[in-house]
């Protein structure tokens, strides 16, 4: 069920079932948020969006969230305390967007502002620290105005699924904007002894579309 939170029934199915359903098909041991060191330079934060969520339709303000309270403390926690040089959050849903106007289930829509100004403010503080958002049927490369915060979408793996904004809507924050399908393909590594990472959104046959290279400071 799309758009969903705590308390509410699927069928028969309550909320708390239904967890226990996912994580019976989906192991992922004891957490459903999990951190990965991936050699020197790089390490990943997924995050889970849907298990401690506020409602969709509540007053935002401080006690809104989408990610929790004790998620969220692993995550500035332990994001600020990694010494590797690049550090990514893998956010199932945009973390700066910009999104569609009829959406407000997403720290890049209005109904989620202070958890995400938080997160947002909270990257910008951070030296070489990138977000990729995996839940938009598009694929872009955007810069939040305001803190700098870069975020890539990956996009739909089919041109058939791929849809949901225009080329048309694209606006200032955006360096890349593609609605088709495909991958982003990220590489960790060093150039003439920099630490260097490389974001790429490849078309559904591979075919480069758009590169960002970065140096880790």
């Amino acid at each position: 069920k799309n758009d969903s939170w705590p308390g509410q029934t699927y069928g028969e199915i309550t909320w708390d079932q239904g967890l226990a359903l996912f994580r019976e098909q989906v192991p992922m041991g004891e957490k459903t948020f999990r951190s990965i060191r991936w050699g020197k330079h790089l390490q990943i934060w997924m995050v889970e969006g849907r298990d401690f969520r506020s409602p969709n339709d509540m007053t935002d303000g401080p006690e809104k969230t989408i990610w929790g309270a004790a998620q969220k403390k692993w995550f500035f926690d332990s994001f600020e305390q990694s010494d590797a040089t690049f550090r990514i959050l893998i956010s199932p849903t945009p973390i700066v967007g910009p999104d569609r106007d009829n959406k407000n289930d997403n720290h890049a829509n209005a109904g989620f502002t202070h958890e995400g100004d938080e997160i947002r403010s909270f990257l910008s503080r951070q030296k070489n620290a990138y977000v990729i958002c995996g839940d938009r049927h598009w694929q872009y490369v955007s810069v939040h105005p305001e803190t700098g915060v870069w975020e890539f979408s990956c996009g739909a793996g089919a041109d058939q699924h791929a849809g949901g904004f225009s080329e048309d809507r694209r606006e200032a924050s955006h360096r890349f904007l593609r609605i088709m399908g495909g991958f982003l393909e990220v590489k960790s590594g060093v150039d003439a002894g920099r630490p260097k990472i490389v974001f790429t959104h490849r078309s559904v046959s591979g075919d480069a579309q758009h590169q960002e290279t970065f140096y880790g400071e």
